[in-house]
C-alpha cells in the first residue's frame, strides 16, 4: 500500500479503509458476510430477470419497472462490494486513480436511476388506483419501456457533470478513503486547496436528485390515499394501503438516511464518526436491493403461481428420472 506524502506527491492510488474501527480478527467474518450478502441481492434480483425473460405473461408495465430496478440493483452491488470484499477477505485496500472516479461515478448513477425508477413506480401505481379503468390505455408496456429507457439514460447527467469536474480537480496528501467505497463526499475530503464550493456544489446536486424525485414520490402516493378511501370495497382499499405502506417504508429508507449522511456536514453541531456514517450508508445502500424481490416481486399473485408451477415441474422431472432409474435398475 503506497502512502502519498502530505502535500507534495500527487495521488495516483487510493485506499478502501472500510470500517476504520473494525479489529483484523473480524475480518474475514465480515468479508464472508459480505460475499453471503452479495451472492444473495444478485441471485434474488437475478430470478425476477429470468423470469420475466422466459414468461411472457409478465411482460407488463409493472413487472418491466420491476425487472429495471432489480437491474439497477444487481449493477449498483456488482459496482460497490467485490472492493469491499477483496479489502476484507485480501486485505487488498487499493483502488486506481480512474478505477476511483468510475465506481465514484457509477455508484452515484445507480443512486440517480433508483430514485428515478421510484418515481415512475409511484405514477404507475397512482394511475392505477386512481384511473383503474383507464389505467391499461395509459399505460401500456411500450410507453413504461419507454419511460425506463428514459430514466436509465437520464441518471447519466449529474454524475457524469460531477465526474467531469472531478476528473480535473488534484488530489494530494492522504490518500485514505474513510468509506466502503469511493463516493462524491470522501473524495471531496481529499480534494487539494479550497473544498467549501465543492462540497456545496457536490450536495446541491445531491438534493436535487433527491429531493425532485421525492416531491414527486410522495405527491403519487398522497393522491393513492386519497383515492383508497373513495373506494367502496373495504378489501380492495386494505390491499392498496398495504402495498402502499410496504413501498412507502422501502422509500423511506432510501431517502431518509441517504438525506441525512448528505446534510449532516452543512448542519452546525452536528456531526457522524466514520463508522457510524459508513454503517449508515452501507444500510440505505445494500438492505433495498436486498429486500426489494421480496417486497416488489415474491409478494404479487402471479410471480407466486409461477413460482409454484416452476418446482412443481422441476419436482416432477427429478421424481420422474428416479422413477426411470429404478425401472432400469430392476431390468
Amino acid at each position: 500500500m503506497a502512502q502519498v506524502e502530505e502535500n507534495y506527491t500527487e495521488v495516483s492510488t487510493f485506499i478502501i479503509v472500510g470500517f476504520p474501527g473494525l479489529q483484523l480478527e473480524y475480518f474475514h467474518m465480515v468479508a464472508w458476510f459480505l460475499f453471503i450478502l452479495y451472492v444473495t441481492i444478485v441471485m434474488g434480483n437475478l430470478v425476477l430477470v429470468v423470469m420475466f425473460a422466459l414468461e411472457h405473461s409478465l411482460q407488463k408495465p409493472m413487472y418491466i419497472i420491476m425487472v429495471s430496478l432489480a437491474l439497477s440493483d444487481i449493477g449498483f452491488t456488482t459496482v460497490a462490494l467485490p472492493k469491499l470484499i477483496a479489502r476484507y477477505w485480501w486485505n487488498d485496500a487499493s483502488i486506481g486513480f480512474y478505477t476511483c472516479h468510475f465506481q465514484r461515478h457509477m455508484i452515484h448513477y445507480f443512486g440517480s436511476l433508483n430514485s428515478l425508477i421510484m418515481l415512475t413506480m409511484s405514477v404507475d401505481r397512482y394511475l392505477a388506483v386512481s384511473f383503474p379503468l383507464r389505467y391499461p390505455m395509459l399505460m401500456t408496456a411500450p410507453t413504461m419501456t419507454i419511460l425506463t429507457v428514459f430514466s436509465w439514460l437520464v441518471a447519466h447527467i449529474f454524475p457524469g457533470v460531477t465526474s467531469i469536474n472531478f476528473i480535473q480537480i488534484s488530489f494530494c496528501g492522504s490518500n485514505q478513503i474513510i468509506q466502503a467505497f469511493c463516493d462524491t463526499l470522501s473524495l471531496a475530503a481529499l480534494a487539494c486547496g479550497e473544498k467549501s464550493y465543492l462540497s456545496m456544489a457536490s450536495y446541491a446536486t445531491a438534493m436535487f436528485i433527491l429531493l425532485v424525485p421525492l416531491i414527486f414520490v410522495i405527491s403519487s402516493y398522497f393522491c393513492i390515499i386519497i383515492s383508497v378511501f373513495h373506494m367502496t370495497s373495504g378489501q380492495g382499499r386494505r390491499k392498496t394501503l398495504s402495498t402502499c405502506a410496504t413501498q412507502g417504508c422501502i422509500i423511506s429508507i432510501y431517502y431518509i438516511p441517504r438525506f441525512f449522511v448528505y446534510s449532516v456536514p452543512h448542519i452546525p453541531n452536528m456531526k457522524m464518526t466514520p463508522d457510524s456514517q459508513i454503517a449508515t450508508t452501507f444500510f440505505y445502500s445494500f438492505f433495498p436491493p436486498l429486500i426489494n424481490p421480496f417486497v416488489y416481486c415474491l409478494r404479487t399473485k402471479e410471480i407466486k403461481a409461477i413460482l409454484s408451477r416452476l418446482c412443481l415441474e422441476e419436482f416432477l422431472k427429478i421424481y420422474l428420472k428416479a422413477s426411470t432409474i429404478k425401472e432400469i435398475n430392476r431390468l
